[in-house]
């Protein structure tokens, strides 16, 4: 029976007496030592079918007794389960050393073996599809964690239990989401800002470039100004806060959910570095553990290293800047009428375009770097290992996805001067400003674009590359017999070999195979959180795409994967100290989103100081009446810089010299206004109480919901009583 064999050895037919069929004959003859069974069968490849004795097993139990007793999926002929047996072996099998002193990544670094994995089973790969897993059309079914469990181990298990609850919980943030946009949207007319900027058909703006750009009228941007209404408001503010806790009830209610899911599989209280160090006495009786070391040379140049790489990456996001502000002066001279009009608008989604292609290429570059320094700082066990790469590649590609959208929501048309005195890039252009509807317009195209691409675009490579690549090797299987005596002949002759080819032609998995798919997760929980107050439809995206990502990585492990050695684990890792940073940024992100970029303080400010309404008398007015005029500045043509080139034939209505400009200044010599103070101090007071009051509200929401059920509590505890009533048996009571 196919499904007795353990592993799969594959190696390419090498020349008899060669030095790479030495070496592979030396390496099975060093699993032949150690009892295994292997069988061979040859076909384009040597496949190497590879059994481990009872004994081992035997001895892991007894090592390691009673962790494993209440797992599911056991095999027939053995007390461990399959995952278990799968796991024990492949470390025996990476940790096997030759007498030339090579391991299996030795061997397959120099071609004697190819590859090495464990076989699907027909049967369980059935039952996934009739549980309603691995399959398109049962997209919102729920999914069967017991028997991923049993098939794929506890981690995989654990990372689509935390997928499923985090897009349940999706959909609770996804509808308030949904609301604010809508509510936007009803009042996308009735904003007294945008009904101003509309009729403002005598205001005239200043050129938006050096070279020819024309003067404008405020009442161009009409249309814009309400989009930026939309997303601009109070009821955004209000989801900002709204998020703020939902990351932190959400990641509170996980922590719930993991305890009575562990609790349940009898792996509260289990120890990584035990199983291992068992494994490795197993294999090697005089095995000695290697000791904790702490190099503080080696973790000085990782420092430096990784300092060095985010520097890098924030080199690239500079580079987007120049690359809009160079498009921005190219469109606005192009011979296209549409291309000049809509010059501001395009430079912003081509630059988010190439941002994205910047994160597609970096994700590749980060990976590479992240794997150098990890075998830099010499890890001591792979969890280590792991949760050291997790933590470089997160900051490596938070980094490279978020360097650009800061830059637009914090910097951008903040640094860029004024009228008469504007800061150039390498003396000539003039740095980028502002939507002229509003800052908040940029970061909400730039998130809508990023977000859609990687949502889209990335699913799609994501499913089609493997799908394509397995029908490609697919075609290459060997034809099979003509007739049907033929058939039943090979089938006699190597009833496993049809199934070892079937697996091996599946694509490869690597150790971080499922890192990916949590990486890819973690990034969109960022983009989620940290900068939904200028994209509050984000978590609905997330949701929908959630929906598609838990169908797509079932199928592509199930059927166009080899089968994940699997991994024993209670918990997500070093994840949840992740996902609770981005909790804290989201909070400090959304409060200086809605400080900075928005309106929304700026507003207020006029509101209840300056507006008709802040007199306190009663008036038919609205309180935002004259809000537009208040925020703009006026400028004299006259001043402009001498290179500047204004047009030609200036409009009747820009003769008199005078033009508007958003800012707060004095028309005499450009100085900031006191509005503007009173403004900054507005953002900066605005920003603490909100962070502040956030915070606050995540630290008691994490208090006011325990991390561990009282129900899990009180299992444990029935466990401890249980097996200490269980020792006072064995001890015999003194006679008086």
């Amino acid at each position: 029976d196919e499904q007795e064999w353990d592993f799969v050895l594959v190696s390419d037919i090498h020349q008899m007496g060669s030095e790479k069929e030495i070496k592979r004959k030396k390496f099975l003859d060093e699993l032949s030592k150690k009892g295994f069974t292997i069988k061979k069968i040859e076909d384009k490849k040597l496949f190497y079918g590879v059994r481990a004795p009872k004994w081992i097993f035997q001895k892991y139990q007894l090592l390691l007794r009673g962790s494993d007793s209440k797992m599911q999926s056991p095999s027939d002929q053995h007390d461990v389960p399959v995952t278990t047996r799968i796991r024990i072996v492949n470390f025996i099998l990476q940790n096997t050393v030759t007498p030339n002193l090579e391991k299996l990544c030795d061997l397959m670094r120099k071609k004697v073996f190819e590859t090495a994995f464990p076989l699907h089973e027909r049967e369980e790969k059935n039952l996934f599809i009739k549980e309603k897993w691995a399959r398109w059309r049962d997209i919102c079914c729920k999914q069967p964690i017991e028997n991923i469990r049993g098939y794929f181990g506890e981690k995989v298990a654990l990372y689509f239990a935390w997928l499923g609850w985090y897009t349940y919980l999706l959909g609770i943030a996804s509808m308030f989401g949904m609301l604010a946009f809508v509510i936007g949207i009803t009042m996308l007319s009735s904003s007294q800002v945008s009904k101003e900027i509309c009729k403002a058909n005598t205001t005239i703006m200043c050129p938006l470039c050096d070279q020819k750009c024309p003067f404008w009228l405020l009442s161009d941007t009409c249309t814009y100004a309400k989009i930026t209404h939309m997303i601009d408001n109070e009821g955004t503010v209000l989801f900002a806060m709204f998020m703020a806790l939902w990351a932190t009830v959400f990641l509170e209610l996980w922590k719930r959910q993991r305890a009575t899911v562990i609790t349940q599989w009898d792996l509260y209280q289990w120890d990584d570095d035990e199983e291992e160090l068992a494994m490795e006495l197993i294999n090697n009786p005089l095995h000695e553990p290697r000791r904790y070391q702490h190099s503080y040379f080696r973790s000085t140049i990782v420092i430096v290293l990784v300092l060095v790489m985010i520097a890098v990456l924030i080199g690239i996001a500079h580079a987007l800047v120049i690359y809009r502000v160079v498009a921005m002066a190219l469109f606005t001279q192009s011979t296209s009428e549409f291309i000049r009009e809509h010059a501001n608008t395009l430079a912003v989604v081509t630059g988010a375009v190439l941002h994205y292609l910047t994160i597609v290429i970096m994700t590749k570059v980060n990976r590479h770097v992240a794997l150098y320094l990890c075998d830099l700082e010499e890890p001591r066990t792979f969890l280590q290992r792991e949760n050291n790469f997790t933590v470089k590649i997160f900051t490596f590609q938070f980094f490279t996805n978020f360097s650009s959208l800061i830059y637009i929501a914090f910097f951008l048309g903040r640094i860029n001067g004024h009228p008469g005195n504007y800061v150039r890039v390498a003396g000539q252009w003039r740095l980028e400003e502002c939507h002229p509807s509003g800052c908040i317009t940029d970061l909400f195209i730039q998130m809508a674009t990023i977000t859609i691409l990687k949502q889209t675009l990335s699913n799609c490579v994501e499913y089609l590359v493997p799908w394509i690549t397995y029908i490609h090797k697919k075609q290459k299987l060997p034809k099979k017999k003509n007739t049907i005596l033929e058939e039943e002949e090979e089938e006699a002759e190597d009833p496993c070999k049809e199934w070892w080819l079937s697996n091996y032609q599946l694509n490869q998995v690597h150790h971080f195979s499922l890192f990916d798919e949590f990486l890819e997760m973690v990034i969109q929980y960022s983009f989620t959180t940290i900068f939904v107050a200028a994209f509050p439809l984000a978590p609905v995206l997330a949701f929908l795409n959630n929906l598609v990502e838990i169908r797509l990585d079932a199928i592509k492990m199930v059927h166009l994967r080899r089968r994940m050695v699997p991994r024993k684990a209670n918990d997500i890792g070093i994840w949840l100290q992740v996902l609770e940073a981005i909790g804290i940024l989201a909070v400090i992100g959304n409060g200086l989103v809605i400080a900075i970029t928005s309106d929304f303080i700026p507003m207020q400010v006029y509101k209840y100081t300056y507006s008709p309404c802040a007199a306190g008398n009663s008036t038919t007015l609205d309180c935002l009446t004259g809000y537009i005029n208040y925020s703009l500045s006026t400028f004299r043509i006259r001043d402009f810089e001498p290179h500047m080139r204004l047009p030609e034939q200036l409009p009747d209505f820009a003769r008199q010299g005078i033009t508007e400009y958003r800012d707060y200044r004095n028309a005499d010599d450009y100085s900031y206004t006191v509005q503007f103070w009173h403004v900054f101090a507005a953002r900066l007071a605005f920003l603490i109480l909100f962070e502040h009051v956030a915070l606050c509200i995540k630290f008691i929401a994490a208090w006011y919901v325990p991390d561990v059920p009282q129900s899990v509590k009180n299992t444990i505890l029935d466990k401890k009583h249980s097996k200490l009533q269980k020792g006072l048996r064995w001890v015999i009571p003194e006679k008086v």
